[in-house]
Formats: C-alpha cells, sequence, structure tokens
C-alpha cells in the first residue's frame, strides 16, 4: 500500500487532505496548546466509536499539493502542527515534515501505529488498536502512549502496550467519549492504585471546539 501511496501522491507532495484549522489540542500530554491540525483522510483500522469516521475512505478526499497546506500552516500564530487522521501512517509524510520543519514548527503525530512510520517528528502519540495492532518498530519512538477505555477489559491492553514503549513514554488513559458516565469511576480508581498512569480527557468537547 505505501509504494502505491507513493506514486499516486507523487512520494508525498500530494496528500488526501479532509481539513486543516487550527485550535487548541483538546487530549493528551499537549492538552491545552495552540497547535495547527492537518487531518488526512483514509483509515483502514475502524474503531466503531471513531469521532471522524467522514475521514476513512480517501477517495472522498482528492489529493491536494502539501506546500499550499504548509503556508497555510504558516500563516498563523501556532509553534506547533498535529498531523492525524484517518490514519496518517498510510501515507508518505517525509515532504510534509521536511517542509513544516524548514519553517520551524514543531511536529506532533497521532497514530494508532498500524503501518511503518515515514517522516520526521518531534512528539508521537501512539493510540494502539485491538482490532489493527501497531507494528512493532513503533513502540521504542513513542514519546506518548494513548489508550481508550470502552470497558475495564481495556485496562489489560492498555499494560500489555505499556510494557512495550520506552521508560520514557508518557502514559494516558482515555474514556471512549459515549461511555465517559459509565467508565470514569473505574479509571481513576485504576490510576490512583497505577500511577504510572495519567487520566486524558478531550476537554476540546467540552469547549466546543474543533
Amino acid at each position: 500500500m505505501k509504494s502505491m501511496n507513493n506514486d499516486l501522491f507523487c512520494g508525498g507532495k500530494k496528500l488526501p487532505l479532509v481539513e486543516d484549522f487550527y485550535t487548541i489540542q483538546g487530549e493528551g500530554f499537549h492538552t491545552g496548546k495552540p497547535a495547527y491540525f492537518i487531518r488526512l483522510g483514509g483509515c483502514d483500522v475502524g474503531c466503531k466509536w471513531c469521532d471522524a469516521k467522514m475521514t476513512w475512505n480517501p477517495r472522498m478526499f482528492p489529493p491536494v499539493d502539501v506546500d499550499a497546506i504548509v503556508d497555510r500552516a504558516c500563516s498563523y500564530a501556532a509553534q506547533a502542527i498535529v498531523i492525524t487522521g484517518g490514519e496518517p501512517s498510510l501515507y508518505p509524510l517525509e515532504y510534509l515534515t521536511g517542509q513544516l520543519r524548514e519553517r520551524g514548527l514543531k511536529i506532533f503525530l497521532e497514530t494508532s501505529g498500524a503501518h511503518e512510520l515515514s517522516g520526521t517528528f518531534d512528539w508521537i502519540c501512539l493510540s494502539p488498536k485491538k482490532q489493527h495492532p501497531p507494528v512493532d518498530s513503533i513502540f521504542s519512538r513513542a514519546d506518548e502512549l494513548k489508550v481508550i477505555v470502552e470497558t475495564e477489559e481495556d485496562f489489560k491492553w492498555a499494560e500489555t502496550n505499556a510494557a512495550r514503549v520506552g521508560e520514557g513514554c508518557m502514559l494516558y488513559l482515555q474514556p471512549e467519549w459515549s461511555r465517559y458516565e459509565q467508565m470514569i469511576p473505574a479509571m481513576v480508581e485504576y490510576v490512583k492504585e497505577h500511577p504510572q498512569w495519567n487520566i486524558s480527557i478531550q476537554t476540546h468537547k467540552y469547549m466546543h471546539i474543533p
């Protein structure tokens, strides 16, 4: 799939853009930080509770010039760029990250780790999914592990992945949005008993921003 994407997307000079916008990071380690989001289309992971299902079909999003995306990103005051999806690891990201880095911007990636990564990043948030587990190589590169908790069984999945990341990787449990009320009490108790973990909340949904 990667070789096909290299041809289709001109080696990464074009990418299937869903949307790009300036907002506040709402979850994980960088919560509260102003950031310019670049959301790419296409995902083969397919979480049933995904809040960006409109991104799944890449055919809905014709390739656009990366240079134009970078120019827009640089027109805002943001010093950080978040590349998300969809699943951005489907695509060659060397050109995008290289252009952003030349402009002096910090580059954050949000990925399930389902595919080998390309590109250079200042921060990688790995959010592993059971139905399409991460490739082995991503664990040593993750700066942040963010596991979505839908049921208490997900604590085991979280620990399985935590055992594979580096010692300095930040660990987060995040309630699946529709299950917040049901899961947050158990999560609070779990983190109190396992203080290596932190709780991440989708604060952007409380702020009513993208």
